[in-house]
């Protein structure tokens, strides 16, 4: 397995971020939990389903990990993790607390000990308050991390395919047997979209196999099954009502479309790079979310909420780009150099 650059999965992660940002913005801050006072009804019925991007995200993140460790190297994959995370996450995060402690008003408060907790990234872990409601999506991956680094330190990740094999069947078996401790250290309610994220890079680094094609399918199955079970209580939390078919179709749209991908079948958009959008991706899902509510709150309704949703959208964009110029491409080389050295 080597690494290689996969360009239209840098237009996918933009194209998630955006989803998760429609969600919070046209719909999930006013749906419910008293976030956003700015209703949007002009696009929530379709806006409604972009919480499904994070799904999309850790399909792609199955991917682009076992990528990143395929080298078999321990100590690279925990650097280039670090230096991937941190220095976004600590800016993100710095300004986020600022801004709620300037324009937080009654609904968002956060304290210098709940901010120092917070640059940790292990704020979820410890049951301390995120800054941001959005982080939670990066404690998962964190489990995530933590799964293929114990892979890397046996020396197994030549053996992953059968380890996936293995991960699919308890998943699926915690179906039956909920035991509470597996379910949580296995990501059980998303190892599917690791796991099919996973296979795919399997596929595109050395093709399709029968056994490859088995996994993607049960994957494929358990998605749907978890993503369906789940429709219920979302429907009961938001007070709408979430039509199966369409997040059934979404889901088994964004296995098409990786599939494509691994396939290496996806035309124009493979031929392109699509890097300066895919940079954009992390620093704008870490800061877009309660920064958006509180300027929400603060101008609403002074403020027209089509300007207010539109222009907001293009201020965290900007944003996002100022994040990954002038800190992730500043930090990266340095910290990554220090790392190093340190590491021995």
């Amino acid at each position: 397995m080597s690494r290689m650059r996969v360009n239209e999965l840098d237009l996918l992660r933009f194209l998630a971020a955006l989803m998760v940002v429609f969600y919070h913005y046209a719909f999930r801050g006013h749906a419910a939990d008293n976030l956003s006072v700015m209703p949007y009804p002009w696009i929530a019925p379709v806006a409604q389903y972009g919480y499904l991007g994070v799904e999309l995200f850790f399909l792609i993140s199955g991917f682009v990990i076992l990528m990143t460790a395929a080298s078999g190297s321990l100590r690279g994959f925990l650097i280039s993790r670090f230096v991937r995370l941190y220095p976004a996450f600590w800016a993100a995060c710095t300004l986020t607390f600022v801004v709620t402690l300037l324009i937080g008003g009654e609904r968002f408060h956060a304290t210098v000990t709940q901010y120092l907790v917070n640059m940790t990234m292990l704020s979820g872990f410890v049951g301390v308050r995120s800054i941001d409601g959005a982080y939670w999506s990066l404690f998962v991956e964190l489990r995530f991390y933590a799964l293929v680094a114990l892979v890397l330190l046996l020396g197994q990740i030549k053996r992953i395919q059968p380890l996936l094999i293995g991960w699919t069947v308890v998943t699926a078996a915690l179906e039956f047997v909920p035991v509470g401790p597996l379910r949580n250290v296995l990501i059980y309610e998303y190892a599917p979209y690791f796991i099919a994220g996973a296979t795919f890079y399997l596929v595109r680094a050395s093709g399709m196999t029968t056994q490859r094609a088995g996994l993607l399918l049960a994957n494929l199955a358990l998605a749907l099954r978890h993503s369906l079970a789940a429709l219920p209580d979302l429907d009961k939390h938001y007070q709408t009502h979430n039509d199966p078919t369409v997040v059934g179709a979404c889901v088994v749209v964004f296995f098409a479309v990786m599939l494509a991908v691994s396939l290496g079948r996806t035309g124009p958009l493979g031929q392109r790079t699509w890097v300066t959008v895919g940079a954009l991706t992390y620093p704008l899902y870490l800061i877009h979310q309660n920064i958006g509510y509180m300027v929400f709150n603060a101008l609403y309704p002074r403020v027209s909420p089509h300007l207010l949703l539109w222009g907001t959208v293009a201020l965290v964009c900007v944003g996002a780009r100022v994040l990954n110029t002038q800190v992730e491409g500043r930090a990266a080389k340095p910290l990554k150099q220090a790392l190093e050295r340190i590491a021995g």
